[in-house]
C-alpha cells in the first residue's frame, strides 16, 4: 500500500506539472494569436512596423478633406475661351484705285480651350495659367453654382505661366491663402479643378517634392527667362485642372496647378503646381501694374553636382554656383564674382537654381537682398544686393508708362538706326513682347515692325499706343517683317 501510495503521487505531481506546461504554452500560443490579429489591425490602418495592442488602442487618427473641399470648391472656377485667328486678305485691284487697304477681307479661324481658375477676390479677380487664356479671343468663367460671366484679361506673366482675369461681380467666395514656404514634404494637399469638363473635382495626394524645375517654360521663342520652382504631388490632375487650385487640409491655396508629367497627356501620377507665394507676388503685380516688375540678381547660375564639385574642387555640394556675373547688375556692384557659391538668400538656405529663382521672384527692382555665400578663397561673406530690372533699372514701372509702350496687349520699341537703314525707312516701332489680346488674334508676333496706322507713318510708340488705345472705329496697320516684306492688317475695335 505504502508503494502504490508513493506511485499514486508521483503520478499525480507529474500529471499536475504536465497540465500547468500545457495551460502556459495555450497561454503564450493565446497571447502570439492575439498579437498576429492586432498586427494585422495595424497593417490595414497602415502603420505595418507599429504593434498596436488591444488594451491601449483608441483608433487611428485619419486625415479629414470634408472640410477643406468644402471651403475651397465654391472658390474654384471653369474657365472656358474662344480663339479666334484672323487674317486679312489683300484686294490688289481695289487697291491700284483706291489705296491700301481697300476691298480687303477678314478671314477668321475658330478654336476652343478650357482650364480652371481660382478666385482670389470676392470684387471678381482670379487667377489662371497663362496658357489657359493664351491667345483666347473671349473668355468665359463659370461659377460653382452654374453662374457664368465674360472675363477680361487683367495681365500675363508667360514666365510663371500665371495670368490674372477679372468678372464683373461682388461677393464671390475668395480663397483663403496659404504658405508655400510652410509645406512639407508628405503632407496633404487636394487638387480643385475641372478636369475633361467635369466641374467641381477634387482628388488628393501628397507633396512628393518641392523646387522642382522641368523645363516646360522654357521657349526659346519667347523673350522670357522662366521662373521655374514647382510644387510637386501626387494628386490626380488632368487636362482641364490646369489654373486650379491645390490647396492644404486647412483649406488653404497653396498653389496653382499647372502641369503632369505624361506621355499619355493623362495623369500618370506627377503633377506640378507654382507655389502660392510666388502666385501672390505675381498677381500683385499684374493687378496693381499690369504687367510683373521682376527683379533680377545680375548672375547666370547652376546647380552643382558632383562633376562641378570635383572640377572645381569644392568642399559639398551646397549651394548654387555662380558661373558669370553680368556687368552693371546688382551682384557686380555688390562684389560677387564668378566661382562664388550662394549658399542662402536671406535665411533661407538654397541647394538648386529653382530655389533661387523662387526667393528672388517674389521680390521687385529696388528690393535689398542679403546674399550669404562662400567665395573661391573658402570663406563665407554676406552681401547686400539691390534687384534691378531688365534694363538696369531700380525703379519701379508706373502705370502711365507702361500705357504709353502698350497697346491691345503689345508693347514696343523703337527702331535702331541701324534697323532703319537696312529696312530703307526711318519710321516706324517693333513688337516687342506679345501678351494675349487683339494684336496676337491677329497673327502678328514678336519682332514685326508697324509703320503705318491708318495710312500715317509711325514715328514713335506713343503715338501707335495712343491711336490704339483711344481709336473706337477700325484700324488699318502697315507692317513689315524683318527681312522688309510689306503687308496690311485691318481689324475693327
Amino acid at each position: 500500500m505504502k508503494n502504490f501510495s508513493s506511485l499514486k503521487t508521483i503520478i499525480l505531481g507529474f500529471t499536475g506539472a504536465l497540465m500547468a506546461i500545457i495551460i502556459f504554452v495555450g497561454y503564450e500560443s493565446s497571447e502570439n494569436t492575439s498579437q498576429e490579429v492586432l498586427l494585422s489591425d495595424s497593417v490595414i490602418n497602415g502603420n505595418q512596423n507599429v504593434p498596436i495592442y488591444r488594451t491601449s488602442f483608441t483608433g487611428l487618427t485619419s486625415t479629414d478633406f470634408k472640410e477643406a473641399s468644402k471651403k475651397t470648391i465654391n472658390s474654384v472656377v471653369h474657365v472656358t475661351t474662344k480663339v479666334v485667328q484672323t487674317t486679312f486678305q489683300r484686294d490688289i485691284f481695289q487697291e491700284f484705285f483706291y489705296g491700301p487697304g481697300a476691298g480687303g477681307k477678314e478671314y477668321k479661324q475658330f478654336g476652343a480651350g478650357a482650364g480652371s481658375g481660382v478666385i482670389i477676390s470676392s470684387e471678381g479677380y482670379i487667377v489662371t495659367n497663362n496658357h489657359v487664356i493664351e491667345d483666347a479671343s473671349e473668355i468665359e468663367v463659370i461659377l460653382n453654382d452654374n453662374s457664368k460671366y465674360t472675363a477680361k484679361v487683367i495681365g500675363t506673366d508667360p514666365a510663371t505661366d500665371i495670368a490674372v482675369i477679372k468678372i464683373e461681380a461682388s461677393d464671390l467666395s475668395a480663397i483663403a491663402l496659404g504658405n508655400s514656404d510652410e509645406l512639407a514634404i508628405g503632407e496633404w494637399v487636394l487638387a480643385v479643378g475641372n478636369p475633361f469638363n467635369l466641374t467641381s473635382t477634387v482628388t488628393a495626394g501628397i507633396v512628393s517634392a518641392k523646387a522642382r524645375n522641368i523645363n516646360l517654360l522654357n521657349d526659346p521663342n519667347k523673350n522670357v527667362v522662366p521662373i521655374e520652382s514647382f510644387i510637386q504631388t501626387d494628386a490626380a490632375v488632368n487636362p482641364g485642372n490646369s489654373g486650379g487650385a491645390l490647396v492644404n487640409t486647412n483649406g488653404e491655396l497653396v498653389g496653382i496647378n499647372t502641369a503632369i508629367a505624361s506621355q499619355t497627356g493623362s495623369y500618370t501620377g506627377y503633377s506640378f503646381a507654382v507655389p502660392v507665394n510666388l502666385v501672390q507676388k505675381v498677381m500683385r503685380d499684374l493687378i496693381d501694374y499690369g504687367i510683373v516688375q521682376r527683379g533680377y540678381l545680375g548672375v547666370q547660375i547652376a546647380d552643382i553636382n558632383q562633376d562641378l564639385k570635383t572640377e572645381k574642387n569644392m568642399p559639398n555640394l551646397k549651394g548654387v554656383y555662380v558661373s558669370k556675373v553680368i556687368d552693371d547688375g546688382g551682384a557686380e556692384k555688390a562684389g560677387i564674382r564668378e566661382g562664388d557659391v550662394i549658399l542662402k538668400i536671406g535665411a533661407k538656405e538654397l541647394n538648386s537654381v529653382a530655389a533661387l529663382q523662387e526667393e528672388i521672384g517674389k521680390m521687385r527692382p529696388g528690393d535689398k537682398v542679403a546674399v550669404t555665400l562662400r567665395n573661391n578663397k573658402g570663406e563665407t561673406v554676406t552681401k547686400e544686393i539691390v534687384l534691378r530690372n531688365k534694363e538696369g533699372h531700380t525703379k519701379l514701372v508706373s502705370k502711365a508708362e507702361i500705357k504709353k509702350n502698350v497697346a491691345l496687349g503689345a508693347s514696343f520699341e523703337n527702331l535702331s538706326s541701324s534697323e532703319k537703314k537696312s529696312l530703307k525707312i526711318d519710321y516706324g516701332v517693333k513688337i516687342k513682347t506679345l501678351t494675349p489680346g487683339k494684336l496676337k488674334s491677329l497673327g502678328l508676333t514678336e519682332g514685326i515692325i508697324i509703320t503705318k496706322i491708318n495710312n500715317e507713318p509711325v514715328r514713335d510708340i506713343e503715338q501707335l499706343t495712343k491711336k490704339l488705345n483711344d481709336s473706337n472705329r477700325g484700324i488699318l496697320l502697315e507692317v513689315m517683317s524683318q527681312s522688309g516684306k510689306r503687308d496690311y492688317v485691318g481689324f475693327g475695335l
